[in-house]
């Protein structure tokens, strides 16, 4: 079986296997307490957070530990509806995760201003540059790179545009992580990473703050992670999470994925030549380079192809693995201007570091050749 559904949740890595196992053999104490295990965790979970504050760039007393990025991006809401005024708006783009999406609705409701996506899969930046200048929101959400179709947002002229107007900036740079370079992402206000990514354990994520500030905890019960998160700190997953990011960072800094994304793009010229009438969305946008996501030709549904491709032993995905078994069409393709039937045909194919050129070669003649079988029977 070959894998191709990294977005969803990548396979766990040998060095996060090592780390975690080296952590709760030696160090398995708990970080709040006095005596010499718990000093030794403690030190595990300081060096972690320095690590992490070193690649994102910001300081380490900014960084709390979370059990994954939807608890981290539901703090960030759950924060925000305790500090803004009663009557003050957050604006969320069209295209966030579920659990940002929800999770601003469920705390604000109708103060939810939507930020609308182009066609292309981009924030209209000409949109909320005019918003902007007509009101001050508490908050604005964007993704760093979207979960379904890889469309890298512009993060960081958003950032600079908030920060000009004095309003904070929080981006979930889940997919992000991992993939590109995590430098600069300490700059923003609020940052949310989960390390099943890429290649982590799952379970562990992280939230970054604004400096010298608090954050209103979600969980309460204890005073870990400096008042700001409730209940003990697992050591041993943090530390795979973070000798996993230390690979990833490295074959990044090696442009180990500059070739991989040529990997991705021949995939995609060959695909668009084999199936007449299907499209790679976002072809011309920034993407990460490990997604391809397609609308397959007309008549071929997306629930077709997945288990077809399944049996033809490539797993691949229609969208976001946490919005699987919904009837309704992808909101992020919706929020493009897609329509409900041309949504019916999406798929996407996710690789990862571990996936190979000739991965890519396989799962194109797969899809080929199962275009071809339904053809025929149709």
């Amino acid at each position: 079986m070959i894998y191709f559904d990294y977005n969803a949740t990548a396979p766990v890595m040998r060095e996060a296997r090592e780390a975690w196992l080296h952590v709760t053999e030696k160090l398995g104490g708990n970080p709040s307490s006095m005596h010499q295990f718990g000093t030794r965790a403690a030190i595990v979970l300081a060096d972690a957070r320095e690590k992490l504050a070193a690649y994102l760039g910001c300081n380490p007393n900014d960084i709390v530990w979370t059990s994954g990025a939807t608890e981290a991006n539901n703090m960030v809401m759950h924060h925000f509806s305790k500090k803004l005024a009663p009557t003050q708006k957050v604006f969320v783009s069209a295209i966030e995760h579920p659990c940002v999406d929800d999770s601003s609705k469920y705390y604000f409701g109708k103060r939810v201003k939507t930020i609308p996506i182009t066609r292309d899969g981009v924030i209209d930046m000409e949109w909320l540059t005019a918003e902007l200048a007509e009101e001050r929101p508490g908050l604005v959400a964007v993704m760093a790179a979207n979960n379904e179709t890889g469309i890298i947002q512009p993060w960081q002229e958003i950032l600079a545009m908030c920060q000009a107007y004095e309003v904070p900036f929080f981006t979930d740079a889940v997919q992000f992580i991992g993939k590109l370079p995590c430098k600069g992402l300490g700059d923003c206000d609020y940052v949310t990473g989960a390390a099943h990514k890429f290649g982590g354990p799952r379970g562990v994520g992280f939230l970054k703050i604004k400096p010298r500030s608090q954050i209103t905890p979600l969980l309460l019960g204890g005073k870990q992670e400096g008042g700001r998160r409730a209940g003990t700190e697992n050591t041993a997953i943090i530390a795979a999470m973070m000798a996993v990011l230390d690979v990833r960072e490295k074959q990044i800094s090696q442009s180990q994925h500059l070739l991989r994304k040529v990997w991705r793009d021949n995939f995609e010229a060959q695909f668009l030549r084999a199936l007449p009438g299907a499209t790679v969305i976002g072809h011309n946008q920034p993407r990460l380079w490990n997604t391809v996501s397609v609308l397959m030709p007309e008549g071929d549904r997306k629930s077709q192809w997945v288990i077809r491709l399944d049996k033809a032993g490539f797993a691949v995905s229609t969208g976001s693995a946490c919005t699987t078994g919904k009837e309704e069409p992808s909101h992020v393709l919706s929020a493009m201007g897609y329509k409900s039937a041309q949504a019916q045909r999406a798929v996407r194919f996710s690789a990862g570091w571990e996936t190979t050129e000739a991965d890519w070669d396989a799962l194109l003649k797969a899809v080929v050749n199962v275009h071809g079988e339904m053809q025929h029977k149709a």
